[in-house]
């Protein structure tokens, strides 16, 4: 294959994707291909789905619709959908967009270099998808989404010195609302001496923090030879790794959060005291029809337990409104629960039916867009403040950075102050809150003391420390924090939320 094969990707959905799209080209890469950050000057145009809601199924589709004019200017170029929309749609991407020429599921991702080979050789489109999951045992399903874990490609990841590590693939939690367990198949855990050799490879790269993902990433467990392993001992084995700075995990499950767990956190060093643990609802009538299988009540005696090892963890939160049949009370339940809380912050999404969850196929999608729309804006702005107060708290103290790079704004303006000049730039806490300061490109990648002068609700801004005289210890700042004493449930009675126009 021609070294001028150049393959362009774009990536839709969460961190799973984006980490198989680096896998992707690093397997392309060892065949002959370069990347290119253009549609136009494409050989081959790649499309990594999501399909956890519509609105990023849609955006597929119309970026499809954009590039069959260029597939009829040059009928070689090849167009292709990846991930989960494949699984999901299958044969209907073709239907909808002749033009495309491969369909790859996520657990037959390792295949895309042989397809890409046979499409070239003129063998035409290709689909490769795993077997649905009531189409043969378990086994047979399990077998059907394989392992894909080779090299990577460090120019794919946010940064180079970031990199997420895989510790499974599929899920089997079956929320009412969820499609991925359909589309990434059966939980499978990867063995705990791969994911060390892989995260020891990456630091020997350069590679200074490692986030561990999986669908419900503290659902984790690898059974070997009588012993078995928790997300707990893969810390332990990740936390003692020498040049390694930084570990997070995504996303957990609310009772997975085992104690052995929470003393990891607790006692590791190296582990982000920042934990992303969806509650997904305020309402035990709402998390039941959503078959999250926990009640308000177990979140907070969780959440309890996690604050009174670690006083100052912060904690984040998914929420989904306007689930089928939330009326007006359920609703004010989720923006209490997040004043209550405390939540670092959340990812709130209106809900968006999937087909073949079970909630599209037993409940009646009965809330209307408008109102939907509305509990978006309004969880949204409840949130804003929560987050505010939270990041006020570290005004005047001093912070830990990894220092990530060009901040949104110095990036938009296509700012190139040289190795010397000062940028603003950005970075992560220990507890993962962006901190945004003026420093020089140099400090890129390090590690860095950072004086805290002011906040916003999704980010702080400071100073690079000169020294230590007039810095917050930060044991001083982790006990100004909310105690577990003053952490209450949230009653089911829920106070009447003003409605605005």
């Amino acid at each position: 294959m021609s070294s001028s094969k150049r393959l362009f990707i774009e990536t839709v959905g969460c961190q799973m994707n984006v980490l198989d799209s680096e896998l992707v080209v690093a397997a392309l890469r060892r065949q002959g291909w370069d990347m290119t950050s253009t549609m136009a000057d494409a050989d081959a145009i790649f499309f990594n789905t999501c399909s956890v809601r519509q609105h990023a199924e849609d955006k597929i589709y119309s970026a499809l619709g954009r590039v069959r004019k260029q597939k009829q200017k040059s009928p070689e170029l090849i167009v292709g959908v990846l991930g989960c929309m494949a699984q999901k749609d299958q044969e209907m991407i073709r239907a909808r967009a002749p033009w495309v020429d491969l369909v790859v599921g996520p657990g037959q991702l390792h295949k895309v270099p042989s397809l890409v080979d046979l499409i070239q050789t003129g063998s035409g489109p290709q689909l490769e998808v795993s077997l649905d999951r009531k189409s043969g045992s378990r086994l047979e399903v399990v077998d059907s989404f394989e392992s894909y874990d080779p090299d990577r490609d460090a120019t794919m990841r946010p940064t180079p010195f970031q990199a997420f590590v895989r510790t499974q693939t599929g899920c089997d939690k079956f929320c009412a609302f969820c499609v991925v367990p359909r589309v990434r198949g059966p939980e499978q855990a990867r063995p705990p001496h791969a994911i060390i050799a892989e995260a020891e490879k990456l630091v020997a790269e350069g590679c200074r923090e490692i986030t561990l993902i999986g669908q419900t990433v503290n659902s984790y467990r690898w059974s070997d030879g009588g012993k078995t392993s928790r997300l707990s001992d893969l810390l332990l084995g990740l936390n003692a790794i020498d040049g390694l700075d930084r570990i997070k995990f995504v996303t957990n499950y609310p009772r997975d959060m085992t104690t052995d767990l929470i003393d990891a956190v607790r006692d590791l060093p190296k582990v982000s005291h920042s934990i992303h643990v969806p509650a997904q609802h305020g309402s035990d009538d709402v998390l039941k029809r959503m078959k999250r299988g926990y009640t308000i009540g177990q979140y907070m005696e969780m959440l309890g337990r996690l604050r009174e090892a670690i006083p100052h963890a912060a904690v984040s939160s998914d929420f989904i409104v306007g689930f089928c049949g939330e009326t007006e009370e359920e609703f004010a339940l989720s923006v209490e629960l997040t004043k209550t809380v405390k939540f670092k912050n959340s990812f709130i999404f209106k809900y968006s039916p999937r087909p073949g969850t079970k909630a599209f196929d037993r409940q009646v999608d009965d809330v209307p867009e408008s109102v939907k729309k509305e509990r978006n804006r309004l969880l949204q702005e409840a949130q804003a403040v929560v987050s505010l107060e939270g990041n006020r708290r570290f005004v005047g103290s001093r912070q830990q950075v990894l220092v990530e790079g060009l901040s949104t704004r110095d990036e938009r303006q296509a700012v190139d102050p040289g190795p010397d000049g000062l940028a603003q730039l950005t970075g992560r806490t220990m507890c993962d809150r962006i901190v945004v300061f003026d420093a020089p490109l140099r400090l890129i990648g390090r590690m860095v003391d950072v004086d805290i002068i002011s906040a916003g609700a999704w980010s702080l801004a400071g100073d690079v420390a000169d020294d230590l005289a007039n810095a917050v210890p930060l044991d001083r700042l982790e006990q100004s924090g909310p105690t577990v004493h003053q952490i209450q449930v949230p009653s089911q009675s829920p106070p009447q939320i003003a409605q605005r126009s």
